[in-house]
Formats: structure tokens, C-alpha cells, sequence
């Protein structure tokens, strides 16, 4: 199993990113039932998710253009190589995300 790539920041940015979103989420669950938070904007009360789920959000999201860059750059010179890494990667955001999917967050 040839997995060279992964030593790339493209390859494993991408994973770290997702793990620190799942611990995120994670410290999130057991510190307890929190608050909402109350924004008021112009006479207007909303709840908002919180800093963690800004966080987790923003992890998973700037995750996308890191993983476009190694499929455009991996795919055509390594192709098998590449794929075991883009499968790596898309199995921990999917691992990241399932929680706030099942559980509703």
C-alpha cells in the first residue's frame, strides 16, 4: 500500500482538519447541555450555535479547496496513490459529520 502522498500537506491536512473537528465536537458533547446563545440585532432576539459549531463549520468547510488542490494535483501523476488518500480523507469528514447528522446539533 503505497500511501507517499499522505505525507503531502494536501494528504493529510485534510485529515487532521476532520480530526480536530470530530474533537471539537466531541468536547463539545461531554462538557454538557449548554446554553443557546441570544443575538439581538436591530429589536431582533435569534439564537445562535456557538463558537464550537463556528469552529466545526469552519474546519469542515476549508477542507474543500485543500482536497480539490491534491485531486488536481495527485490524480493525473499518481492515480491509484491519490485515490487511497482522497478516500482517506472523505471517510474522516464523513466521520466528522455523522454526529452533528445523527444527532441533530
Amino acid at each position: 500500500m503505497n500511501l507517499s502522498l499522505l505525507k503531502k500537506p494536501s494528504g493529510f491536512v485534510p485529515v487532521l482538519m476532520s480530526v480536530a473537528a470530530l474533537s471539537l465536537l466531541v468536547g463539545y458533547i461531554v462538557t454538557g447541555p449548554h446554553a443557546p446563545n441570544l443575538i439581538t440585532e436591530n429589536g431582533v432576539t435569534r439564537e445562535d450555535e456557538g463558537a464550537a459549531a463556528h469552529l466545526w463549520q469552519l474546519l469542515m468547510g476549508l477542507q474543500l479547496p485543500i482536497i480539490f488542490f491534491f485531486a488536481v494535483r495527485w490524480l493525473p501523476r499518481q492515480p491509484k496513490a491519490a485515490v487511497m488518500v482522497l478516500v482517506m480523507q472523505f471517510v474522516a469528514g464523513v466521520s466528522a459529520a455523522f454526529p452533528v447528522w445523527y444527532l441533530g446539533l
